[in-house]
């Protein structure tokens, strides 16, 4: 995958087409957002006295660094399948974080609509880097016809899931 314009690892200055360093971006975000993204979890379900504004300033912040970062990387164009991953993920965050909170005793209906902002925004944000972790480890990137493929695999997979998910009562 080729930068989209230019950033920095480490003491190494890449510039706008040079190839993306994956073996340090799909780690790194991988982590950095699963531990920001399961502390605004907890923050949003697990917690009953976390203020509103805070959780939205923890996660706000970052979700808003994660973008600068994702149009960097990925570009316009990739950035804009964000926007069908989060219509796709709607039915998806539903199912699941509707499961994960019913692990605990919970339903989604037992916090205000507000404090799902941030862990659905970190959902939709996930999901993405996921989707180009996918494309990147089959090599569908620049092959068309590879890349129709594995979307469509990622857009059914993903569609199984969250159904199962919603039939069986899970979610």
């Amino acid at each position: 995958m080729k930068l989209k314009s230019a950033m920095r690892v480490g003491a190494k200055q890449y510039s706008a087409g040079d190839k993306a360093p994956m073996l340090f971006i799909y780690p790194f975000f991988l982590f950095h957002m699963a531990m920001f993204g399961f502390s605004g979890f907890f923050m949003a379900y697990g917690a009953d006295d976390v203020d509103l504004v805070f959780l939205y300033l923890h996660g706000g912040i970052a979700i808003g660094v994660y973008l600068v970062f994702y149009l960097a990387i990925f570009g316009l164009d990739e950035v804009k399948w964000m926007l069908i991953n989060a219509g796709l993920g709607l039915l998806g965050i539903w199912a699941e974080i509707s499961t994960i909170v019913g692990w605990f005793g919970k339903t989604l209906e037992d916090f205000s609509p507000w404090v799902h902002v941030t862990p659905f925004l970190y959902y939709i944000l996930y999901t993405f880097l996921l989707r180009q972790l996918l494309l990147d480890i089959t090599g569908s990137r620049d092959k068309p016809a590879r890349r129709r493929l594995v979307e469509a695999g990622y857009v059914l997979a993903s569609l199984i899931l969250y159904t199962t998910l919603l039939v069986t009562g899970s979610a």
